[in-house]
């Protein structure tokens, strides 16, 4: 009888003893965070390191969802509130995605059920809409100059501005970038992005080119970062902070605005959209392809090639593509 109710002897003697085989958030919060990506680790490791200083020497799964809620609370009480802040949304949500990841390893090593999960239980703030939209020309060539006008690094600043502006790619894809993903002969580069994903994404010949020469002159070398400081060091997230603090210095509306790489993504995949069909914007953005998702079944059958990427590409640099040619019929 106990089998089919799918409950154990040990079950029901946890509950009589009223003591937990669950470890402690001192001792499990180590293992969820070897177990994350770089990524995810970097968004969600402060939050699982304050959950840790909090009930540090308690059961994972004794903490209620009040104390779940107390804990955003108090999060948002020491949070520094920044220019562009959106009343703590942000840090909500990230912290209750932390301990619902760390909850799901939980459940998958045995020690709770789902249907214990405090963390499914506090609810998400709801998403805003966001307030990045694409930048007109004339802006786009206004951080173009500024990039390329000053700072300690002006090659790697325009360079970084005509990359995300070609590819669309974000700053991890830039960042993950080796001599070796990069493809001379079909101008097609390598990117390795947020969720595990990677795709070949075409760039002009100029920016293949310039992609060579950098990585040639700052001491790239197969299995390491492509883009590097002068001093020959891998590039880092906190340069894109200091790029746009700089260009905000020269171009006003850039610091008031909030203008972030991002901005780039948007630009470059609204043109496209635009220009080119939603299915080869979805594509170029390197979005999910499965079925189902925000566009339904119909999106595994209208799959863009890499051919009419490269077209958009040529269209939107100028420049021919070696793959552009061929029209796919």
């Amino acid at each position: 009888m106990l089998e089919r109710i799918g409950v154990s002897p040990l079950d029901l003697l946890a509950d009589v003893q009223g003591k937990s085989s669950a470890p402690t958030f001192d001792d499990y919060v180590p293992v969820v965070m070897a177990s994350l990506t770089a990524g995810t680790r970097k968004s969600y490791g402060t939050y699982l390191h304050r959950a840790a200083e909090r009930w540090g020497s308690r059961p994972i799964d004794s903490v209620s969802p009040s104390e779940i809620r107390s804990f955003l609370a108090d999060l948002l009480a020491a949070m520094q509130v920044r220019r562009n802040a959106r009343g703590g949304r942000g840090t909500q949500e990230n912290a209750i995605a932390a301990l619902r990841c760390l909850y799901r390893r939980a459940t998958a090593d045995g020690f709770m059920r789902e249907t214990d999960n405090p963390a499914l239980k506090v609810s998400k703030p709801k998403r805003l809409p966001s307030t990045r939209r694409a930048l007109p020309d004339a802006q786009l060539q206004e951080i173009n100059v500024a990039a390329v006008s000053g700072g300690d690094d002006p090659e790697l600043d325009g360079l970084l501005v005509r990359l995300h502006t070609e590819t669309a790619c974000r700053r991890g894809g830039a960042l993950s970038l080796r001599p070796e993903d990069l493809d001379v002969e079909q101008c097609l580069i390598l990117l390795r992005e947020k969720g595990g994903t990677f795709r070949w994404q075409p760039v002009s010949p100029t920016l293949m080119r310039h992609l060579q020469q950098h990585g040639e002159q700052r001491g790239a070398v197969f299995g390491t970062a492509l883009l590097r400081y002068r001093d020959r060091h891998a590039l880092t997230y906190r340069h894109y902070d200091h790029l746009w603090v700089r260009i905000g210095k020269v171009v006003p509306w850039v610091a008031s605005q909030q203008i972030s790489t991002h901005w780039l993504r948007h630009t470059t995949l609204t043109w496209v959209e635009r220009n080119f069909g939603y299915a080869i914007a979805r594509a170029y953005a390197g979005h999910s392809e499965g079925v189902g998702g925000d566009v339904g079944a119909t999106a595994a059958y209208v799959r863009a090639s890499m051919q009419e990427l490269a077209q958009a590409l040529s269209a939107l640099t100028g420049e021919q593509h070696p793959l552009a040619a061929v029209v796919p019929r």
